[in-house]
């Protein structure tokens, strides 16, 4: 059994500032069976390591002679659950006779970006249906929005007298 290669090259993306992170998670998404991706980088993404191995992906990468990065993801088996994973995630229910919609907080304080970013938008894949996303950042999250916008949300951050920034986030 022989696999393809999808290539995605990001070195621009990352050289010019851009935050590449959906456009990698779009091509990962549109992988069928037995297709591997070959990404292309300017450093050794580690914090995309975790992120692809809660999607059921090993990795291996070796930096090349021009000091750039390749990294070739195989699934290694069904997908891993985000929930299971994600120990910082609280939830806050009233009970079974509920009449508000149920509260996620997910806390992403201290995290280097775009760990902050990441940890939002997987939780938000597994997102129950009527349910809320309070997430708390050390940054006001502008590169979220559009992302949030693209996958059908809305949100409204505030500014916390601590300094640290309250986004709360729903289907819209």
């Amino acid at each position: 059994m022989s696999s393809e290669i999808v290539t995605l090259d990001v070195r621009d993306d990352l050289r010019n500032g851009s935050e590449p992170f959906s456009k990698i998670m779009d091509t990962v998404g549109q992988l069928r069976p037995g297709e591997q991706l070959s990404l292309r980088v300017p450093f050794e993404p580690v914090p995309l390591f975790a992120v692809m191995a809660q999607r059921g992906f090993a990795h291996t990468a070796r930096q090349r002679p021009d000091g750039d990065w390749e990294v070739l993801f195989t699934r290694d088996g069904g997908e891993k659950t985000i929930e299971a994973s994600q120990p910082a995630v609280r939830r806050d229910s009233n009970g079974s006779s509920d009449k508000s919609p149920e509260t996620i907080e997910v806390d992403a304080r201290g995290l280097e970006p775009p760990q902050p970013m990441v940890k939002i938008l997987e939780t938000l894949a597994a997102l129950p249906e009527g349910a809320e996303l309070r997430a708390r950042t050390d940054r006001r999250p502008m590169h979220l929005y559009p992302q949030l916008e693209t996958r059908g949300f809305k949100c409204e951050t505030e500014e916390q007298t601590d300094g640290s920034f309250l986004t709360h986030i729903r289907r819209a």
